[in-house]
Formats: C-alpha cells, sequence, structure tokens
C-alpha cells in the first residue's frame, strides 16, 4: 500500500518473485499509493482486488527508469487472464517494452508443484525489436532432480540465454558459448581413459564433431562397464568393491559429459552456428499485431505451436489391428482357463 522510497521511475533492474494470487487487497489504498500507470485490476463490490497480480506487474513496470529492465516470476494464469487484466496487459503490450515471456513446467518451486511464468521488460529494446515478443515454451527442457523436483541444469540455462541472444542479434555471445562447450569437451580428453575416445576429444574442430563425439562417448561408457565386469569375475572377494568404486566413479564423470554433450547437440541442431529462428514448440518471435489478434494473450504456448512428431515407420492402422487381433486372442485363452478353473472346482466340490 505504500511505496517509501518514491521507487517510480528510479530502477536500472527489477528482479522479483512475488506471492501469487493475492486477494482481499483494499483497492482505495492501493490506488492512493499510485504506481499503476495502466489503472486499477478489477474491483469487487468490497471494493477489494480479488486477484493481486496485475498490482505486482503494474508495481514492477513503474519502477523502471527510461532504460529499466524488470524480470520476475508470476502465476501462469496471468499470461491471459481476463477482464481489466487483460486492458492493462493491452497497454503493457502497446508500450514495446514487453521482451521476452517464459512458460515453466511443474515442480520448480520446492513446496509447490504448479507450473509459472517468466516475464521480462526492456525498456531500452532496440528500435527493431519494439514491435517483437520472443515467446519461449520451456515447459518441456528441464533436469528432474527427484519425483518432486525439476531444475534447469547451469548448461540448460546457458542455452535458454542463447536463444535470448539470437533474438536479441547478440551473436557474439552465442559464439562464445560455442567456444565454451568445445573448451569444456577438450579438457575430458585428460582423464578419459579409451584411447580412441581420447583422440576424438583431443582433435574437437567444432560443433560438425558433436555427433562422434556422443557416439564415442556412449561406446567408452559401454567398454568400462564391460571391463568392470570382467576384472570383477576375475579378482579376489576382498578387491571387488574397489574395483566397482572406481570403475562407477569413472563412469558418473563419463554420464556427466555425456549430459553436457546432449545439451550442445540440443543447441546446435537447432540453431547451428547462430541464426536465430522459430522452433514448432519451443520458440517463437511474434508481432505486437499477432499479439493483439490473440486477444493480448502473452500464454507462450498460443505462439510456439507445438514440436512435430518424428515418424517411427509405424502404421498405425496396421498395427492397432494387430493390437487387437492380440486382444482377442488373449480373451479367448482367458476364457478358456477360467472355464477349466471352474470345472476343476467343480469336480474338487468347491
Amino acid at each position: 500500500y505504500s511505496d517509501p522510497y518514491d521507487a517510480v521511475g528510479q530502477f536500472d533492474y527489477v528482479m522479483a518473485n512475488p506471492p501469487f494470487n493475492v486477494d482481499k487487497v483494499n483497492s482505495e489504498s492501493a490506488q492512493s499509493a499510485g504506481r499503476l500507470p495502466f489503472g486499477l485490476p478489477s474491483v469487487n463490490a468490497k471494493k477489494e482486488f480479488g486477484n493481486a497480480n496485475y498490482l505486482w506487474i503494474s508495481y514492477f513496470y513503474s519502477y523502471l527508469n527510461e532504460k529499466g529492465r524488470a524480470g520476475f516470476v508470476m502465476a501462469s494464469s496471468a499470461t491471459d487472464s481476463s477482464g481489466k487484466d487483460r486492458d492493462i496487459r493491452q497497454k503493457l503490450v502497446e508500450t514495446g517494452h514487453v521482451d521476452v515471456m517464459v512458460s515453466v513446467g511443474n515442480n520448480f518451486f520446492y513446496t509447490k508443484s504448479l507450473p509459472c511464468s517468466l516475464w521480462f521488460f526492456d525498456k531500452g529494446k532496440s528500435e527493431e525489436l519494439q514491435d517483437k515478443v520472443l515467446f519461449l515454451d520451456a515447459r518441456n527442457y528441464y533436469t528432474v532432480v527427484d519425483r518432486t523436483l525439476n531444475e534447469w541444469s547451469e548448461w540448460q540455462l546457458k542455452n535458454l540465454n542463447a536463444i535470448v541472444w539470437l533474438y536479441r542479434g547478440e551473436t557474439e555471445k552465442y559464439t562464445s558459448l560455442l567456444e565454451e562447450y568445445i573448451r569444456y569437451f577438450r579438457t575430458c580428453k585428460e582423464y578419459i581413459i579409451g584411447r580412441e575416445a581420447r583422440r576424438v576429444f583431443a582433435d574437437i574442430r567444432g560443433i560438425g564433431d558433436f555427433a562422434e563425439m556422443r557416439d564415442t562417448l556412449v561406446s567408452e561408457i559401454e567398454d568400462e562397464k564391460r571391463d568392470c565386469k570382467e576384472k570383477l569375475e576375475a579378482a579376489s572377494k576382498k578387491d571387488r568393491k574397489s574395483i566397482q568404486t572406481v570403475s562407477d566413479q569413472y563412469v558418473s564423470m563419463l554420464q556427466s559429459d555425456l549430459q553436457v554433450l546432449d545439451e550442445a547437440i540440443w543447441l546446435t541442431e537447432k540453431f547451428g552456428n547462430g541464426e536465430y529462428r522459430d522452433i514448432p514448440g519451443l520458440c517463437r518471435v511474434a508481432s505486437r499485431e499477432e499479439i493483439a489478434e490473440k486477444n493480448y494473450s502473452l500464454t507462450p504456448g498460443a505462439y510456439v505451436g507445438v514440436a512435430a512428431v518424428e515418424d517411427d515407420g509405424v502404421d498405425f492402422a496396421e498395427r492397432m489391428t494387430e493390437i487387437h487381433q492380440e486382444l482377442l486372442k488373449l480373451q479367448a485363452e482367458s476364457n478358456e482357463l477360467m472355464q477349466t478353473i471352474s470345472k476343476n472346482l467343480e469336480e474338487m466340490g468347491i
């Protein structure tokens, strides 16, 4: 309800994770405090805001100076809520300062399983980006920590950043990331045991080598597991634990490298040496006109669509016929078995 620091128009950067969907907020007190450049959200009969999400959004925008940037977490529902929220969202889009919108999947919070969205404003956007917004749907891009928690790994965060860099035309940052990947892989040769794998990682020249490196790394993991099994079979009982421990540690290191390599392949298969393009199911740049056509929704999924499904070569109709025939056969066998059981039970007098 108050602005003790007279913060309007003062900040270069705003970063926040406000509480979602706060209700029973007194509208008159909030209005008196100002910081609402796009007007009030919906007010109920009790002169309260039933949901304060767009108070936060308005506050964060109002705090930015003429070149200020904001990034904050928000409830997923705020990207396409209706009523006064929609009107505020329209005014936001028309400023040209909405920069990037990101959808985040479930289980990214420690105590809640709900999804969320990330909003980014930039009052200093280049002229060529004033009419554009980058939409990123990252709901299917994450690392599983455990049953109730997901996260973005260090390299996944770098990749998401890289998409934004390309959208902004900052190709030198993308190139630097590719060089960082290559430096990482070159250091792997220092502890790789297999001669062929060591050679492949030492000779890396660019992204065209990533596929061969992956095949080699998978082979190295399989070779190590096979060698360990042979050593265990030949070793004395007292030596087996240490042999297994050393092998497990080595395999763990290789698998960690394989995860990084998969992220490098994920990025470069989509954007090569550094040219932004829309990727169905992942990212798309939309104009303000397109956003207006979608009733000013800022939900990434409304723009990026869905990823193309790879053809696995299976004829669906033919396979369904086979499954149906298999099911009829199993049902017949089940009926025959039930009849046999019933007959046996009758003979036993049960």
